[in-house]
């Protein structure tokens, strides 16, 4: 079977071909036209590493350090120092996909030539991403500035043989035991080498770009959950009319809003209601600004986006090489761009949870849901039915609440107040993974909720698109009845989330929603 490959060069990455390769078995391969530029820029540090000029990050310390000269045989030990020195990151382990996520986009600042590394250096690191070797990498140790430092030392570590490693089957190995058994020969860093591995924005744009692919999905998944809220609480659809919508100049809003009239379509349960004899004038926001909340989010990411296209299409390095030759210091690095997107998705994430939640409460009050029996319980007062379903989704969107507090606006200075202005922005990044997590299950416990709200409107029935929603929830969690174990069936709409199960379900009635 042939192993999809993706070609890395002098062009920005697609966010898709970063995916693909962080969480699929896609690998890498620099072009010719990679080398040649690498090859190129190589050639112009080994001028300046020969050059009695002193020249930042060639023949100089770093950091607070940059102004002690480093004599020509203690370079290569420079640069090995500086890697064990930084490989210093704390906490749980990383997420593979994002160690992945953070390779790929580094080997593509490297294939640029703007870094002045050798190619075999980052065809090392093509071929540890190939070989399903990832280092071990930990949660605390950058501060969004002069790049994620620590993660990227940890591959750098990897890449001259040392540290820990995990291999393609999630086995921890050293780097020296995993590189030999794939036949890879560590990497002995010159000059420069060791500073640009490290020196980028890579792990915080690949949580971005990861974040991004995941709210994309679960922002139709909470179209598909607010449509069946509105039917299970006899909601209308009238407000959700593409002349309404028209007159508000947000097209995220009108693509949440058309997703909602398409699943909503044909809904015997919605026309039930829709005659004069109905006395219901208006429907609370939970149910009539669904497709503000989400829509707004759904513009944050496109802007999200657009940020990580910059990002995607830029050289992130201290110092550059540039085309005429010249190493220049810079501030290039600084997470400020990346951080502030990252936080403002995981305020857009706790308010579409947010207002999940609503709904799902007003699912469980007798009181508001129009004639639903109290929590959905098959017996009420015998059985508590999704009283405490609620609750979990209640504590998550609070936590949720907690994850919007921006990392970006904090700073603390560092390396002799030489670093005194940093961005935070890898704290915003493995926050907001957290949050798109806990908005999946907030959303998961809504569709598990609605979906039992439907059944107990019987003999009314859901429309064909949320009907095959319910349908294709029912083939791992049974319908109403007394009590069950309840963490099972919330673990099993969580997965059907997860995998486009539901998704997919709606979708084939109503076709590809936006």
């Amino acid at each position: 079977m042939l192993v999809p490959t993706i070609a890395v060069g002098l062009a920005p990455l697609p966010p898709a071909d970063v995916v693909a390769v962080a969480r699929g078995g896609t690998q890498v391969r620099l072009t010719d036209e990679a080398i040649a530029s690498m090859s190129a820029s190589r050639a112009h540090i080994e001028e300046l590493a020969a050059s009695s000029t002193p020249a930042y990050g060639v023949s100089t310390g770093f950091g607070a350090l940059a102004n002690r000269h480093i004599p020509p045989p203690l370079r290569a030990a420079l640069q090995r120092s500086l890697i064990r020195s930084h490989a210093a990151s704390a906490g749980d382990d990383v997420a593979r996909e994002v160690v992945r996520a953070l390779m790929v986009l580094r080997l593509r600042t490297l294939a640029t030539g703007r870094t002045g590394v050798h190619p075999q250096t980052a065809q090392t690191l093509a071929a540890l991403i190939n070989a399903g070797i990832t280092p071990v990498v930990r949660e605390y140790g950058s501060l969004g500035c002069s790049g994620d430092l620590a993660p990227l030392s940890h591959v750098a570590l990897a890449l001259i043989g040392e540290g820990d490693v995990r291999d393609s089957e999630d086995v921890r190995h050293s780097a020296a035991a995993a590189l030999d058994a794939a036949g890879i020969r560590p990497v002995e860093l010159a000059a420069k080498e060791g500073l640009a591995l490290i020196n980028g924005t890579d792990g915080m744009l690949g949580m971005l770009i990861l974040a991004c692919h995941d709210l994309t999905r679960l922002l139709r998944v909470a179209d598909l959950a607010a449509s069946m809220s509105v039917e299970a609480l006899l909601g209308t659809d009238r407000v959700f009319g593409a002349d309404l919508l028209g007159l508000r100049r947000q097209p995220g809003q009108q693509a949440a809003a058309s997703n909602m009239r398409r699943l909503l379509a044909h809904s015997p349960i919605v026309d039930s209601h829709r005659g004069p004899d109905c006395t219901l004038v208006q429907d609370a926001y939970s149910l009539r600004c669904a497709p503000q909340v989400a829509g707004a989010t759904r513009d944050t990411v496109a802007y999200a986006l657009s940020v990580a296209a910059n990002e995607l299409d830029s050289v992130i390095d201290n110092p550059a090489v540039l085309p005429d030759g010249r190493v220049e210091s810079n501030g290039n690095f600084h997470g400020a761009p990346v951080g502030y997107v990252l936080d403002f998705l995981a305020i857009a994430a706790a308010d579409v949870a947010s207002i999940s939640e609503r709904r799902t409460d007003r699912m469980l009050d007798v009181h508001r849901s129009n004639g639903l029996p109290p929590f959905l319980a098959a017996d009420p007062g015998v059985d508590s039915g999704h009283m405490i379903a609620h609750y979990t989704q209640a504590a998550i969107v609070s936590d949720l609440k907690r994850l919007a507090v921006p990392a970006s606006v904090d700073s603390i200075p560092t390396s002799a107040m030489q670093e005194d202005h940093v961005s935070m922005g890898w704290a915003a990044g493995c926050k907001l993974r957290k949050a798109v997590d806990g908005l999946r299950l907030v959303l998961a416990i809504e569709v598990l909720t609605a979906a039992r709200a439907l059944d107990l409107r019987t003999p009314l029935l859901p429309g064909p698109a949320t009907g095959a929603i319910v349908a294709a929830l029912r083939k791992t969690v049974p319908t109403v009845g007394p009590d069950r174990w309840l963490a099972p069936e919330i673990d099993a709409a969580v997965v059907a989330v997860a995998d486009g199960t539901l998704l997919s379900a709606a979708e084939s009635v109503t076709g590809p929603l936006a």
